[in-house]
């Protein structure tokens, strides 16, 4: 079955004369499409960078009205087409901006995402095409969101074995090779999702198909690319070939076209590129032009093949990027969700190590990636992007030697040629940049891998010596190459290092050592406290992670510390129910000697109490440990190794206060799974059990009323004095466990084990009521509704928020909303009583508006601000409607 993914839009014919519109259906220009700002060898204003090709062949693009604007055209010394499609978002030949570049890519991926649905997404692999589509393949995957990718490569590697090939007949340089480090990778029977910059005959990805369906059969295939370039007569092949495979083949594109070529234009193409680079040769001697003028004439500004002139260059700069250990350069070998999330991690950190080093009147930068490599210097453009306040742009070399004409109307400006500096398998040879030269970059970086940095990318003809004589600062990164360990070096459970024992009070928390033990690193010297509203800016800009940092801890005013000390006292038995509910159904269908793992911090107090409800009415002395987990990023991989290597998974049961919209039951499900792929071991239970469920996301609960939990109210001084956790790459290691601060110098105002004791002291009181409550749940069909994530997605409609995590319900989430971020509104359910004075009091504290609303499934619910700058709030932090 063939499903083309277009949408319906306008179509015409760009050709010599410009843009007619013309009557073609079936295709449209897809999420994101547009013109590129900026672009380099784009359009010059109404010129389109393909009309100096079709003035002279006589070729013409066919197709979406946007076409053009992400096409231009080129010609290519290649004897098999003569013709090149050149991308302006694709980030090869053109510097674009990062964003715009991985947007595109993303943005497919979401909707290959849609298109397969969670369960088959999560099931997929990505495959991207060398050298032109890893960048794009793995920006695909990123949207998918779920699924490992892998890229075809030119550079095998000793040690890997092949896990296929295939030919790409009409490229320069054909054979492509499947190095997979885990052999299973593509041997599932899940979607294989094929990505590459445009598809033509169809050939590559049949050729892909058809290798890997002999082998590894499966019933459906995406194919994915920028744009559909396929003639009239292949339109068909597609179908033809699902049907011959007994399988399901989609297509998925942000525009669609063709090209129509005339009689003879291949060797009309050969001539034209014999004779301007003639023509080059013989004005610059016997060195080829860089910028080839549309007269012919070599521009000596440009000149290419040649070193720079003596006393011209200069030695880059090298930039330290603190790559994290154990993290792919790219695809070649595999990179899967968890390094995903590893590296989301560590972009700030590297990209701000290059902002740092760049000169500081730079305002127009390019970052320069490597052939294959396109992903990481992709990234780390994205990142610096938003660091910066210089025009960044995005391009990589290339292997494909394309010719060079400095005319409005023509793709490929100016080109810078260098020998190959990767000791390529095929033999030395010519190397290329194209529309760096005359671009007018105030610095270049330059990002390569370790494999890479040899002497001839140092040499006096090397890249670096050719950039330098075209900017006046040239910066050096190097990502270290990645090779995939033996089987025989290490194990799974061998990989990380003895990890240390659990922290302890007093010297970490104020909680009794034998209350908890913090599977966490002490972080409490480090300065990792910023205001409010700059971490919410740049939560919501995409520059920082809310884990990278802490929020200013709130000092309780003395009526507010009254109200929580009211509010323990009116709710500690009811509190004290839904402990000994919580717990007495864990040791009924979870395990008689359960492991209670709470995620810090708002578990840790819920999972001291459900320890001491365990040891007063059975006597068990059960192990208590706090880990954290980080949505997004998931749960700290080296805590659960530390668990497994001390106690049956089997036995640990996740432990969290309150369930919101489900979105960390969500994520903990997720991260284990994960977990278990990577490291072999199983049997870790990601159910959590929760003291209050009012979102109707697990199956183990205490109540599912939405209550005022005291120790939601404070921050650290109810927590045992400790942070919430942070993961940050510079602070957290590959071996390393996620970090937290302890608070010592607010004891004066800690409430943690007073919390504790007044729920303790009503345990007996409640006892009755407990096996009441236990024995009807235990009767009773108690699985998911998911009620709450459906609210949440129904007020962020309402609300015209368009962004769930922007909404937190339940009285927890909404007082850590007025506490820790820049709220916008509390909606509170009418008729709603004293559970929401703490609620009221801070409200009014920060000048938010508090709106009752009937029918509100939660007794509240807290927005953060939807459109947040720093002019979002006054001076004073206060929020401001809108």
């Amino acid at each position: 079955m063939n499903n083309a993914v277009n949408d319906g839009g306008g179509a015409g014919v760009w050709s010599a004369t410009g843009f007619r519109p013309g009557t073609k259906a079936g295709a449209g220009a897809g999420p994101g499409a547009g013109s590129p700002s900026g672009t380099p060898g784009g359009a010059d204003g109404d010129i389109w960078s393909g009309c100096w090709v079709a003035e002279r062949l006589g070729v013409e693009l066919v197709g979406d009205e946007g076409l053009g604007e992400l096409l231009g055209l080129a010609l290519r010394r290649n004897p098999k087409r003569a013709h090149l499609l050149v991308s302006h978002v694709l980030g090869k030949h053109i510097p674009q901006s990062p964003a715009v570049v991985y947007g595109y890519g993303f943005a497919l991926g979401l909707r290959v995402r849609d298109l397969l649905g969670e369960d088959e997404a999560r099931r997929a692999v990505v495959l991207g095409y060398a050298e032109t589509a890893t960048g794009l393949g793995h920006s695909v995957a990123d949207g998918v969101g779920l699924a490992p990718c892998l890229h075809s490569t030119r550079r095998p590697v000793d040690g890997v074995a092949r896990a296929g090939g295939f030919e790409e007949s009409h490229s320069h340089a054909t054979s492509h090779l499947l190095l997979p480090e885990d052999p299973d990778l593509l041997a599932g029977d899940g979607p294989l999702v094929l990505v590459d910059d445009e598809f033509s005959t169809g050939n590559t990805v049949l050729n892909t198909i058809r290798d890997l369906h002999e082998r590894y059969p499966r019933d459906r295939y995406v194919i994915v690319a920028l744009v559909d370039m396929r003639s009239a007569a292949d339109l068909g092949r597609l179908e033809d070939f699902a049907r011959e495979i007994d399988a399901r083949v989609d297509l998925v594109t942000a525009a669609s076209g063709t090209v129509r070529l005339p009689e003879g234009v291949l060797e009309k193409g050969q001539a034209l590129v014999a004779r301007y680079e003639s023509e080059a040769q013989a004005s610059a001697g016997s060195q080829s032009s860089a910028a080839a003028p549309s007269s012919g004439v070599p521009d000596s500004a440009g000149r290419e093949g040649q070193a720079a002139p003596e006393g011209l260059a200069r030695p880059a700069l090298r930039v330290e990027l603190g790559w994290p250990a154990g993290i792919p350069d790219g695809g070649r070998h595999g990179f899967t969700p968890e390094h995903r999330v590893r590296l989301e991690g560590a972009l700030p950190a590297m990209a701000a190590r290059i902002a740092e080093a760049l000169p500081s009147d730079a305002r127009r930068v390019l970052v320069l990636g490597f052939e294959e490599l396109m992903y990481a210097p992709l990234r780390l453009g994205v990142t610096l992007e938003k660091l910066t306040d210089a025009e960044v742009r995005y391009s990589t070399t290339t292997r494909s030697p394309v010719l060079a004409v400095d005319d409005p109307g023509y793709a490929i400006r100016t080109r810078l040629v260098f020998p190959a500096h990767d000791s390529p398998a095929d033999g030395p040879g010519e190397r290329y940049a194209y529309n760096v030269a005359g671009a007018g970059f105030d610095a270049v970086v330059a990002v390569v891998d370790s494999a890479a940095d040899t002497p001839e990318l140092h040499a006096p003809d090397g890249l670096l010596a050719r950039l330098s004589a075209h900017t006046p600062s040239v910066l050096l990164a190097v990502v270290p190459s990645y090779t995939p360990e033996r089987p025989s070096t290490a194990s799974p459970t061998e990989r990380p290092s003895m990890l240390p024992e659990p922290l302890r009070g007093p010297d970490f928390s104020s909680y009794a050592p034998d209350e908890v033990g913090w599977l966490l690193q002490d972080l409490s010297d480090t300065k990792l406290e910023a205001p409010t509203e700059e971490r919410e800016e740049a939560i919501q800009s995409g520059g920082a992670h809310y884990a990278e940092s802490l929020p200013v801890e709130y000092q309780p005013s003395d009526a507010y510390q009254e109200l929580f000390h009211n509010a323990l006292a009116v709710s500690a038995t009811r509190i004290a129910q839904a402990v000994g509910v919580v717990t007495e159904t864990v040791l009924a269908e979870r395990s008689p000697r359960p492991v209670l793992v709470s995620l810090a911090r708002a578990g840790t107090p819920v999972g001291v109490l459900m320890r001491r409800w365990a040891q007063h009415r059975h006597g068990l002395d059960l192990p208590h440990y706090a880990v954290s987990i980080v949505r997004g990023r998931g749960i700290d991989a080296n805590a659960l190794r530390w668990l497994a290597a001390h106690h049956d998974p089997a036995d640990i049961v996740f432990v969290d206060g309150w369930t919101g919209k489900g979105a960390i039951t969500r994520e903990l499900a997720q991260a284990v799974e994960e977990f278990e792929a990577s490291d072999g071991i199983t049997g870790f239970d990601p159910e959590i059990a929760v003291l209050a469920d009012p979102g109707s996301c697990v199956r183990t609960y205490g109540t599912r009323e939405d209550f005022l939990i005291p120790s939601a109210c404070l921050n650290s001084t109810v927590s045992g004095l400790i942070s919430r956790t942070v993961l940050r790459a510079d602070l957290v290691g590959e071996h390393d466990y996620h970090g937290a601060k302890f608070y010592r110098e607010l004891a004066a105002a800690d409430v943690s084990v007073a919390f504790l004791d007044a729920v303790s002291d009503r345990f007996d009181a409640v006892g009755e009521a407990v096996d009441a409550q236990v024995k009807e749940l235990l009767s009773t069909d108690r699985s998911p509704t998911w009620e709450g994530w459906a609210a949440v997605e129904r007020i962020s409609e309402e609300y015209g928020i368009h962004d769930v995590n922007l909404v937190k319900p339940g009285v927890g989430e909404a007082t850590r909303v007025l506490l820790r971020r820049v709220p916008w509104k509390i909606l509170a359910r009418a008729g709603a009583g004293a559970d929401l004075d703490h609620v009221r009091l801070l409200a009014e504290q920060r000048g938010v508006p508090v709106e009752e609303v009937d029918e509100l499934p939660y007794t509240c619910v807290g927005l953060i601000h939807p459109k947040y700058t720093r002019g979002a709030t006054g001076a004073d932090g206060k929020a401001v409607t809108v």
